[in-house]
């Protein structure tokens, strides 16, 4: 019996790195899965059945239910589909965990408008689509009497948070996930929904070559503290029942430290009482950041 025990739990991305760890993580804890991943390479490129597949097969071979999902997140279908999957197979959906996505990384001015479109796609469509799905599907229960005890978990990252140099469209859609999380949080808690964000750090795909020297594989017998294993036992709280009452929140998970993020709130400021001139703007600006905090650098900014 663990904290997820019969819960109906839909990973995307699970086929590799995180959400292959989230959904082993689940599995362990009792639940159900439906492992949804579309096989491509690290640049979204090219796609196969196979990472989905392994993983069912991994989970199945250690006792628990799983079934695989090919389907494209970021499309309608692909995300009915999706949450049809958790009900066909199981009966209900439970916790949501968006996962899925790719890099394409290059400075602005170099960037490709195919390149912004793809990652913005897979990462910020590819949230909005299964999450509108699965709400949809807890509203009719919730109108139908049957109030869910439900659990969306999104995946943003540090560069949403902060940015991220040579990573302008990935942070741009990160950054997305935050903003759609607080609506969802906001809209969905009259279903019996709690939605909150996450952002990881661990060495997986798509940070083996960003970050390759800080998050290097330990020597033999050492504690792997990048292994992405570390960021799942928040994921799975956050996707049980035991979470109960948070939701609208943003955590930072990173080897065995866990952050509550506090974003965007009310600093120092200044009321004339009418309107400023350009020059009387210049100096009550300059006297509000002196006496406002120092933001966070932005990752990779030298």
């Amino acid at each position: 019996m663990g904290i997820a025990d019969g819960r109906v739990v839909v990973v995307t991305g699970a086929g590799r790195g995180l959400g292959r760890a989230h959904a082993l993580a689940f599995a362990a804890e009792g639940a159900r899965l439906v492992v949804n991943d579309l096989g491509v390479r690290a640049d979204g490129a090219g796609g196969s059945s196979g990472p989905a597949e392994e993983v069912v097969a991994e989970i199945r071979a250690r006792g628990g239910e799983a079934v695989a999902h090919g389907g494209d997140i970021a499309t309608s279908a692909g995300a009915a589909s999706l949450v049809a999957a958790a009900v066909d197979s199981f009966g209900r959906i439970d916790t949501l965990v968006n996962n899925a996505g790719f890099l394409r990384d290059r400075m602005l001015v170099n960037l490709d408008e195919d390149d912004w479109d793809a990652v913005v796609r897979v990462h910020l469509k590819g949230h909005f689509l299964p999450l509108k799905h699965a709400a949809q599907w807890w509203r009719a229960e919730a109108k139908a009497g049957r109030r869910a005890v439900a659990r969306v978990v999104n995946t943003s990252s540090g560069a949403g948070l902060l940015g991220s140099v040579g990573q302008g469209n990935y942070a741009a859609a990160k950054a997305g996930i935050v903003g759609l999380t607080l609506v969802a949080a906001a809209e969905m808690g009259r279903y019996g929904v709690q939605v909150n964000a996450l952002a990881p750090a661990a060495r997986t795909r798509m940070t083996e070559e960003t970050f390759a020297e800080t998050m290097a594989a330990p020597g033999e017998g050492a504690w792997d503290a990048m292994a992405p294993e570390n960021v799942s036992p928040l994921v799975v709280w956050l996707g049980s029942e035991d979470s109960a009452g948070v939701t609208g929140r943003v955590f930072e998970a990173e080897a065995g430290r866990i952050t509550v993020m506090e974003g965007w709130r009310p600093g120092p400021t200044a009321d004339k009482g009418a309107r400023w001139t350009p020059g009387e703007v210049g100096e009550v600006v300059g006297k509000l950041l002196g006496e406002a905090g120092v933001p966070g650098a932005v990752y990779g900014a030298g």
